[in-house]
C-alpha cells in the first residue's frame, strides 16, 4: 500500500485543499491504514512538485481534523480518523443545534437549514 496524490494545477481548489482531501479520503477508505507512516513535508512536496509549505498546511488541517498525528521526530502516521471524525461531527452538531435554538428557531425550521447545507457540501446528494 502506497500513497497516491495527484495534484491538478489548473484545478479550482488549491493544492493543498487537494492533497488534504486525497489523504483525508484514502485514510477513511482504509486505503491508508492507522499507523501508516506519510512521507515526511519535504520529501512529499519533492516527489509532488509542491512547496514544503503547501504540504505543510495540508498536514496541519489533517492533523487538526484528527486524521493523522504526528510523533516528533518519528513521524507522522494516519491516525484512527474515525474516532476523531465522529467526535468533531457530534461537536458541531452539538453547536449547530445550540445556536439555532439561541436564535429561537424550531426543530423544523433548524433541520431544513442543516438539509439545506448538507445538500450545498454534498453535491451529490
Amino acid at each position: 500500500m502506497t500513497l497516491k496524490i495527484a495534484v491538478d494545477a489548473d484545478a479550482a481548489e488549491a493544492p493543498y485543499e487537494q492533497l488534504r482531501a486525497q489523504i483525508a479520503e484514502q485514510a477513511r477508505a482504509g486505503a491508508l491504514p492507522v499507523g501508516y507512516r506519510l512521507p515526511t513535508v519535504r520529501g512529499l512536496a519533492g516527489e509532488l512538485g509542491l512547496a514544503a509549505n503547501t504540504v505543510a498546511k495540508a498536514y496541519r488541517a489533517l492533523e487538526s481534523d484528527g486524521v493523522i498525528e504526528t510523533r516528533g521526530r518519528n513521524g507522522t502516521f494516519v491516525a484512527a480518523a474515525g474516532d476523531a471524525a465522529d467526535r468533531e461531527l457530534a461537536d458541531a452538531a452539538q453547536t449547530f443545534a445550540r445556536r439555532a435554538r439561541r436564535l429561537g428557531a424550531d426543530r423544523a425550521t433548524a433541520r431544513a437549514a442543516a438539509e439545506d447545507a448538507l445538500r450545498a457540501a454534498f453535491t451529490d446528494g
